[in-house]
Order: structure tokens, then sequence, then C-alpha cells
């Protein structure tokens, strides 16, 4: 209900600016013929036309953006209650099976795990929200130091490995030629939270099975001047028109990616806004739907 008011929303805002930009066009055209002949009121019309015009069309523009914000955070608020509530239960359903029956210790030390993995979860998407709220508030110069960025990959693959129970090759991190030292400029946290979201937005998209999963991370001098971060997979891809969008606050992709998908819309946010702080990019590739995706941490080097 609220996607069909929104949708109808959209098309009321576009078909009232068409209606109100054809009625100043005709009040031009009556403007021109009735005071053709004076050059000055002539002129002025034409200005008053399209001022009004600009106006009417730039209204609409804004009109219909704030209308697709809201509808992303919506969508926004919707994703973050769903990832909160899930794990919740998950735990309390196993705290009062535990409370309520006498269970072997085996399975208690599984229910246990499963708590442990609930509660990681958890608060790993309250730790995204409020990264997300500290990064749009204000730059961070602070704690900035050398960073190593091959051991800092390899930690975090190990880190996406355990929390998604993957097998050792499912993601793995292609020798740097020459044994050459990779170093960056910045905020490990930071840097450490932008390398995670973006394994895990690979593990994600990834198809389901381990035989499958094939995550491969390269590091790389470009321009002699920085260090990228190539991490690829072969999950199900990024339709052309998406590429730039997907990096918005709260956007994820429409249709079937959305739905299957469980994500707050923060992840690729995060990445941008902390490659951009420390003086970096993040761009994604994609051949298209279903055939993988490519994205590029791209940082300066510490001179």
């Amino acid at each position: 209900m609220n996607i069909s008011r929104r949708r109808g929303a959209i098309a009321f805002s576009i078909t009232l600016g068409v209606l109100l930009v054809g009625g100043l066009v005709a009040f031009n055209i009556a403007w021109i013929i009735l005071h053709g002949r004076s050059i000055a009121l002539l002129v002025l019309g034409i200005i008053l036309f399209a001022l009004l015009t600009a106006g009417v069309v730039l209204n609409t523009v804004f009109l219909v953006r704030e209308i697709r914000r809201n509808e992303r955070q919506d969508s926004f608020l919707n994703a973050v209650t769903h990832e909160l509530k899930t794990p919740i239960s998950s735990i309390r359903l196993y705290l009062d099976t535990l409370q309520r029956r006498n269970i072997p210790e085996e399975q208690k030390q599984q229910f246990y795990a499963i708590m442990h993995a609930d509660s990681d979860r958890l608060l790993a998407t309250v730790e995204q929200v409020l990264k997300a709220g500290e990064l749009g508030q204000r730059q961070r110069q602070q704690n900035r130091a050398i960073i190593e960025l091959a051991p800092l990959v390899q930690d975090c693959i190990a880190v996406t490995l355990a929390r998604h129970h993957l097998a050792p090759d499912c993601i793995v991190l292609a020798p740097v030629p020459g044994a050459v030292r990779l170093r960056v400029h910045g905020i490990a946290e930071d840097l450490r939270t932008a390398i995670l979201n973006l394994l895990d937005n690979a593990v994600k998209y990834s198809p389901p099975g381990l035989t499958s999963l094939n995550i491969r991370c390269t590091l790389a001098i470009t321009d002699y001047r920085f260090v990228s971060l190539a991490i690829t997979d072969r999950g199900l891809g990024i339709p052309e028109p998406e590429l730039k969008r997907i990096f918005k606050r709260f956007y994820r992709i429409p249709g079937r990616y959305a739905v299957k998908i469980k994500g707050t819309g923060l992840g690729l946010f995060l990445v941008r806004a902390i490659a951009r702080q420390h003086g970096g990019s993040i761009t994604a590739t994609s051949p298209g739907s279903h055939h993988g995706a490519t994205f590029t941490l791209t940082l300066p080097l510490a001179t």
C-alpha cells in the first residue's frame, strides 16, 4: 500500500508539473500575441515565463526526489527492524528452551554457539548504523597511522570466513608481486569496516553453497601513487544503471535483489564515505546480472 501511494504521489507531482508548464506556455503565447508590438512587455513576459517555468520544474524535481528519499528511509527502517528483531527473537527462543527443558550438554554448546553468532550479527548491525551517523556528521582525522594493507585484508578475510562459516579457499588474497609492502595513512578501524563491508557484500550476493563461492582479492599499485584493493565475486552481478546508485545512503537495488538479500542499505555508503575521507575512491564494475561484480577500493600510498 505504501509503495502504491508513493507511486501515486510521484505521478501526481509529475502530472501537476506538466499541467502547470503547459498553462505557462499557453499564458506566454497569449502574452506574445497581445503585447507583441511592445518590445519591453514582450521581453518582460519572456523573462517571467522562463522564471516561472524553471521554478515549477525545480519544485517538481525536488518533490519527486524527496518522495524517493523518504521511500529509501522507510526501506532502511524496515531493514534495520528486521536485522535487529531476527537475532533477538532467535536468542530469546534458545534462552527459553534452555530454561524450560533439560538439554544435553552437547546440545547446550550448540545453542550457545548459535546465540553467540546472533549476538555478533546484532552488534554488527548496531555498529553499522552508529558508524554511518558518525561518518555523516564530521570528518575523522584522529588516530591516523601508517597501515599495512595486506595483513589488514588477511585479517578481514579470516573474520568473514568465520562469520559466514566458509571454507578457507572460498575467499583468497592473491600474492602481492615482488613482496611489495603496500602502506596507507589512515584510521585502521575505519578501513577495517570498509573492507569487511565489501567482503560481506561479496558473500551475500554470491551463489549459495561452498563449492560455487569464489571470491578473489587483489592488491596492486596504480599510477605509482595509489594502492587498489579489488574484490571480485561470481555472484548475482549488478545491472548497468545501478552501478553508481548503490553507493547512496539507504539505497538498495530494487526488485528480486532487495527481497532475497537482507541488509540495511548502509554498507556501500560507509565504504564510499571512508574511502573519500582517506583521499581515495570506490568503484564498481559488473558484466551484468548473474555475471559477478568487482569492487575496487583505491587509496593513496603513504609517503
